[in-house]
Formats: structure tokens, C-alpha cells, sequence
């Protein structure tokens, strides 16, 4: 999920090149892969057609030219990084693949039958499978493969580039091998890290989402409004940003999935999706990526697009 950034991430220390794979191309799995890139990695993405295969790396490519334009780096830095990701649509291209994250919807049928296909698909016995759910039990996508032991989740927080934090989840059945292995490269490109038990949500996630959803139950009871609930969190508790406006960011689709996965593993009313959030969702309003949630994003949108094709 996305958390606030209040600073940059932390300069990694020199590592050898990993070959990376990548199964999902969406703000995690993309900005991972770009990562991954900008540090030396040979990184290949494996996406769901050919029309995500240039949407994906047409976005990679805006996000290092913006980095360019930024002065973030330099225009053969960039074309560099971007030379050294690849896109495809096949598993069997993440065959040599040494560490591969997958990075696809918060759906476990979905991400089961990813960790399905990556066990026939990787050849290396010794290559790390891990996941970037954020409530999922890591058990139940381990089971989906004959390795269960190479299998760990690697949850990080978007902006992955930006954000230092990686919880590093290994289930009952994930070797230590496995979890120094994960550890090593996840230190490596920057992250600190923190280690949770493979409980759904994890550190991070058990404690923000009841919080964003208590935000949720009080605009929804008329209790206090989105604009009020937020300036009492930034203002009040100097959190960069208020729950609602967080939200948006992260997305409201996303925050159900991972609360309705919590609620599974708890059964704590705390952790359910409020009806609101769930008839929001219904209306196409997701937040910040369909241009309105608890806040409309529209005007900010529209300006931007006119500026770009100036």
C-alpha cells in the first residue's frame, strides 16, 4: 500500500547485478522494476497483453524523463536504466531469472495462480518467489507452488523509488535461506527493513487500515467532513497527509481488498469496509487514478494533460 513520504529513500550500498523478475506492472511492480534498473539489475516484466507491454514501458519511460527534466539524473543515466528492463507476456522469460516479485492485484486467487505458473516457469531452485501483498497470508500463495520454501512476502510501500520501509514476511514454511537471501537484496536497493510473523496485514497494514477506516466511518456517519477529519490529522498530529486524502492515493478499491482480507484472518468489525467506502467503489470512484474519491481530482488532472501536450 502507499504510506506518506516526508523524505527521499536511502542511498543503497554497491551490490552485483540480480537478474529481477517482475509479474505486474502497476504502480508497485512498475516502480520496482524502475528501481531496479536505476541500480544495475537486469529486470524483465511480465504483463497481462501486448496493450499493457507499451502502456507499461511507455510509463517507465515518462517516469525517468521526468526524472531527467527534474535534474534527478542524467539523460544517459536514464536511457541506461531504461535499456535495462524488458517487457513481455510470457512466464517462461523469468526462467533465469534469481529474484522475482510478484506484483498483481490484491486478489489471492489471482496471486495463487501467479505463484503457480512462476513454479513452473523458474528454472533456478535457489531464486526467490516473493510477493508484494499487503494482507495476504504468505502461506497460501507458497502452497500454490512445490517450493514453498523459496516463497516470501516483500511488501513495499509506493513510491517504491521514494520510501525506505520493506517488510519482509516469511511464512512457516520459508527457509532461512530464503529470508537472508530477500533481506540482502532488499537492503541493497536502499530499503530498511522491518520482519512481521505471516499474519494478514502484516505491521504496517494491521495498524493503518483500522485507522483509515475509522476516517471513513466518520464522514459517512456526518460526524465531521473529509476536509475537517484531514487538517484534525495533519494539523492536529502533523501526519503528512489527512486518512481521506491518503486513501485516495492508495486507492479505495485497494483499501477494501485489504481490509476485507484482514477482516477474513481476525474477524474484527474494525477491520470490515464501512458501506460508503464499498458504494464509492461501486460508482467508479476510486480516488486519485479515476480522478475523484473523497476528493475530485478532475480539474488537477485536465491541467496537467493540457500542459503535457504543450
Amino acid at each position: 500500500m502507499t504510506t506518506p513520504a516526508n523524505a527521499d529513500r536511502t542511498e543503497p550500498g554497491q551490490r552485483d547485478p540480480v537478474r529481477v523478475g517482475v509479474v505486474g506492472a502497476g504502480l508497485m511492480g512498475g516502480g520496482f522494476a524502475e528501481l531496479c534498473a536505476l541500480l544495475g539489475h537486469d529486470v524483465r516484466v511480465v504483463v497481462s497483453g501486448p496493450a499493457a507491454v507499451t502502456r507499461d514501458r511507455d510509463r517507465l519511460r515518462r517516469a525517468l524523463d521526468k526524472a531527467v527534466a527534474r535534474q534527478k539524473m542524467t539523460a544517459e543515466a536514464a536511457a541506461d536504466a531504461a535499456a535495462r528492463v524488458s517487457f513481455g507476456t510470457e512466464m517462461a522469460a523469468l526462467g533465469d531469472r534469481q529474484f522475482v516479485l510478484e506484483a498483481v492485484g490484491e486478489e489471492e486467487t489471482v496471486k495463487a495462480g501467479v505463484f503457480a505458473a512462476l513454479d513452473k516457469a523458474v528454472e533456478d531452485d535457489t531464486a526467490v518467489l516473493a510477493s508484494t501483498t499487503s494482507a495476504i497470508p504468505v502461506i497460501r500463495l507458497a502452497k500454490a507452488t512445490a517450493r514453498p520454501h523459496r516463497v516470501i512476502g516483500v511488501h513495499f510501500f509506493n513510491p517504491v523509488q521514494r520510501l525506505a520501509l520493506a517488510e519482509i514476511i516469511p511464512s512457516l514454511l520459508t527457509a532461512d535461506e530464503t529470508t537472508a537471501a530477500a533481506r540482502v537484496f532488499v537492503t541493497g536497493l536502499g530499503k530498511e527493513v522491518v520482519q512481521s510473523r505471516d499474519r494478514s496485514g502484516f505491521v504496517v497494514n494491521a495498524l493503518l487500515v483500522p485507522y483509515l477506516l475509522a476516517a471513513v466511518r466518520m464522514v459517512e456517519s456526518g460526524f465531521a467532513t473529509a476536509e475537517d477529519i484531514d487538517k484534525g490529522m495533519t494539523l492536529g498530529c502533523a501526519h503528512p497527509l489527512g486518512p481521506l486524502q491518503l486513501i485516495d492515493l492508495i486507492g479505495l478499491d485497494v483499501l477494501a481488498a485489504v481490509g476485507r482480507a484482514l477482516y477474513e484472518e481476525h474477524r474484527e468489525p474494525l477491520y470490515g469496509p464501512p458501506p460508503l467506502l464499498s458504494r464509492m467503489i461501486d460508482a467508479g470512484l476510486l480516488g486519485r487514478k479515476s480522478g475523484q474519491g473523497f476528493y475530485d481530482y478532475r480539474a488537477a488532472t485536465t491541467a496537467a494533460s493540457a500542459s503535457a501536450s504543450r
